[in-house]
């Protein structure tokens, strides 16, 4: 029980191969899906992405790679983990970057949506960061820690729990859906104080360690650095999402480009160290 993914089998890995930000801070003038797509034709592509990280991808090297190609970028930013979906099957969004499969799975299923992976993109690891304490041996008994609360990543949170022994959960539960009802033992405690994603970094003043979403510690000026444990698995590397009928449109096809190419894979280097990388690249994210 001390590590969930590495008892995963390779087919388990290849399902989970994937998140992470609803409000709409604003938006274009006119939905995405009412440009023409005709292959090529298409010129205009409109991004939904979470504050921060991602967003950050798109202004300073997406789009100028896509400027190059002839096309014109919008980007809408949101700051949770609800609208860049919704907004992306009503036709607003062309595509969106903010989550890892598990959620995007979990949230179309629930939402009957038809939307479907594209490629991967760096990831900022889940980490659990000092709050009240400074550092894991200063945890004590009742100690709280504050935890994304969508149920996907809230998994995560309680994995990281159990492999840093605070808690130990179930013995053959699936750590993708792990909830509280699989703490087998609370050994040292913990009090969980589940919050939107975004809160988390704000809710360090509050509580003595939290676990905050990667894309969100960076926009609040965290350092990944700072983080006192980081998830170790490479399952949560995150993925664009588009409409299933845009899947092999050559727009989306240019867009895939531009985020594997050697210039954006430089940029991702120097810009955000300590991130995983695509299972693409070929430089240590599992397959």
């Amino acid at each position: 029980m001390k590590t969930f993914f590495k008892t995963l089998s390779a087919a388990a890995l290849a399902l989970i191969l994937a998140a992470c930000g609803g409000q709409q801070d604003s938006a274009p003038a006119a939905s995405a899906s009412a440009a023409a797509d005709n292959g090529a034709a298409k010129k205009e592509i409109v991004f939904g992405t979470t504050v921060g990280d991602f967003g950050d991808m798109v202004k300073e090297q997406i789009q100028l790679e896509l400027e190059k190609k002839g096309y014109t970028v919008k980007l809408v930013e949101f700051t949770d983990y609800v609208r860049p979906n919704l907004a992306l099957a009503e036709g607003e969004l062309d595509i969106n970057v903010f989550q890892h499969k598990p959620y995007l799975d979990d949230f179309k299923k629930e939402h009957n949506l038809d939307i479907t992976e594209a490629f991967q993109v760096p990831t900022a690891p889940l980490g659990l960061y000092p709050g009240k304490l400074k550092s894991l041996e200063e945890v004590k008994d009742g100690s709280t820690v504050s935890a994304p609360n969508d149920p996907s990543n809230f998994a995560r949170a309680l994995v990281m729990l159990n492999e840093l022994g605070w808690i130990k959960l179930k013995d053959g539960i699936n750590p993708l859906t792990a909830s509280k009802a699989d703490i087998a033992e609370n050994l040292k405690n913990i009090k969980i104080v589940e919050l939107e994603a975004a809160q988390l970094p704000r809710s360090r003043a509050d509580v003595d360690f939290a676990v905050v979403n990667g894309n969100y510690a960076i926009s609040s000026g965290m350092k990944l650095t700072e983080a006192l444990f980081q998830e170790p698995s490479f399952a949560y590397v995150n993925w664009s999402a588009v409409k299933t009928a845009d899947k092999d449109s050559q727009w989306l096809k240019d867009v895939t480009e531009a985020y594997n190419s050697d210039a954006f894979k430089a940029y991702a280097h120097k810009r955000f160290e300590g991130y995983k990388y695509p299972a693409a690249w070929n430089e240590g994210a599992a397959k």
